[in-house]
């Protein structure tokens, strides 16, 4: 197996990943995977990282990174938006199709939180996704947002600043602010023609489950919506994590069919 850093660009910046490809002759079905806001490609408690492992042993390629202005890639914090991540995630999703070791034509996505809300609508929007996979998923920023730091747990505390809010010491701009107002991820993911599987935890405070209600009204029976018992926001305990992959590497093997 090999994990490499690799890096490619978007609208004239610079941003940096980590790309796990399986033993064997390819081409393989890959994943690509869109880490949280305000996290980077490895996430809490190296979610991301265990989850990329776990399907690259399963016989996927594995591409996940750092969106503009988070982690390692080049950008502002403060200049990150919602569709500043839909387009990061669209030049990912053209690098990885482009590899060597990649079947274009099976590329699945997955994405937590705000990674989830882009996921969601970048499927939504090429309808040519052929796996979806959400972990506790935003489905109204709007409400999400508002509701950050106001006693339930969420840890946002955000504090009004000169030119947007402070979230735990970081800027968040007035695009940030205008998409979260705009967007609907649950609206957009409808042009989303296949199945999705939404993950998300009982307990969540930061993202509280009555997003993913949200999508399963939205998608109908195209959703299947599980939820992980007790659960946070990023599945922090072992036996959590560990049920949160073993479901998304079962869904992606069952709709992207990975050679034995």
């Amino acid at each position: 197996m090999s994990e490499q850093l690799i890096s490619f660009q978007n609208q004239g910046q610079t941003l940096f990943g980590m790309i796990h490809i399986p033993p064997g002759a390819g081409p393989f079905p890959a994943v690509l995977i869109f880490h949280g806001f305000t996290a980077d490609r490895n996430e809490h408690h190296f979610l991301l990282v265990k989850a990329a492992r776990a399907l690259m042993a399963a016989g996927f390629v594995v591409l996940r990174f750092d969106f503009r202005g988070s982690g390692e890639s080049e950008g502002d914090f403060s200049q990150v938006t919602i569709e500043g991540e839909i387009s990061d995630g669209l030049a990912a999703r053209a690098w990885l199709r482009g590899h060597p070791a990649v079947d274009p034509d099976r590329v699945g996505v997955c994405g937590i939180s705000v990674g989830g809300a882009v996921a969601a609508c970048l499927a939504g929007r090429t309808q040519d996704v052929p796996s979806l996979v959400l972990w506790a998923p935003v489905g109204d920023p709007a409400r999400v947002f508002s509701q950050a730091g106001s006693g339930s747990g969420s840890g946002f505390a955000p504090v009004p600043v000169e030119g947007g809010m402070d979230i735990g010491g970081l800027i968040v701009g007035q695009g940030m602010i205008a998409d979260v107002l705009r967007l609907r991820p649950t609206a957009e993911v409808v042009g989303h023609p296949g199945a999705v599987l939404v993950i998300q935890g009982t307990a969540d405070q930061t993202v509280p489950p009555y997003n993913g209600e949200m999508y399963r009204e939205a998608l109908g029976e195209r959703c299947t919506l599980v939820w992980i018992e007790g659960a946070d926001h990023t599945f922090s305990r072992t036996w959590w994590e560990q049920e949160v992959i073993r479901l998304t590497v079962a869904h992606f093997r069952g709709q992207l069919a990975p050679a034995a």
